[in-house]
């Protein structure tokens, strides 16, 4: 009840149909942020495309400027020179065949992220249906299938973040926590939709950006102008 009475201050504080200057809008999702963790703050944008049309696909990874806020526990699939790479580069767990085992066995999901060798693919590919659900299998456009994997662990470590077109035409992707403050948030949302419109298929027609939507975990979305694409 309490977390709901939050909610309904939080709706009451700022107008829900009108849609906010960043800056504004930022601050805004800062105090709305009212649970007792560090809120994560996330933004959503719904673009004018066709999700289910192959080539008006929108999907890319980058480093967010100050990074995510949450550290991610990465595992390396990975042999020899890669597997030594891997754990100098700071991964949290590296292995071959017998952290697929694990996997398949014991139901061992303490890690966030998976990063193999295109070598190691045919391994992992055996427990695709087991990740796959899950947000796991690695795949070479989100740079987790790749031979330079101490690049791909201190980049995931950085606060790499991957957005991805949903089925209902809309990117969902944190920007940072709410501790961040309003410039560090700022910078991080400008590189993600610079990205996105960056991203633009080709096969796109008419306003690409259709509405853009900052949020807290726990808190009522709030509306942001946004003008470019």
């Amino acid at each position: 009840m309490k977390l709901a009475k939050k909610y309904a201050e939080s709706i009451k504080s700022f107008d829900r149909s009108k849609s906010y200057d960043l800056g504004e809008a930022v601050k805004i999702a800062i105090d709305t942020a009212k649970a007792k963790f560090d809120e994560t703050i996330e933004l959503h944008v719904r673009l004018g495309v066709d999700p289910r049309q192959a080539d008006q696909q929108v999907r890319g990874v980058l480093v967010l400027p100050n990074g995510t806020g949450k550290t991610k526990r990465v595992l390396v699939v990975a042999k020899g020179d890669k597997a030594d790479a891997a754990t100098a580069a700071g991964a949290d767990f590296v292995g071959a065949e017998e952290v697929i085992q694990r996997i398949q066995k014991d139901n061992w999901f303490d890690f966030d992220v998976m990063i193999t060798t295109p070598d190691m693919m045919g391994v992992v590919g055996r427990i695709g249906r087991i990740l796959g659900p899950k947000g796991l299998m690695p795949n070479p456009k989100s740079g987790t299938v790749t031979m330079d994997v101490a690049r791909a662990v201190k980049e995931v470590k950085a606060g790499k973040v991957e957005y991805r077109l949903d089925k209902t035409a809309i990117i969902h992707c944190p920007i940072g926590k709410k501790s961040f403050g309003n410039e560090k948030l700022t910078e991080n949302f400008n590189a993600l939709m610079d990205a996105i419109v960056k991203a633009k298929p080709a096969a796109a027609k008419g306003q690409y950006i259709k509405s853009v939507t900052l949020s807290a975990t726990m808190g009522p979305g709030v509306k942001v102008t946004y003008n470019k694409g």
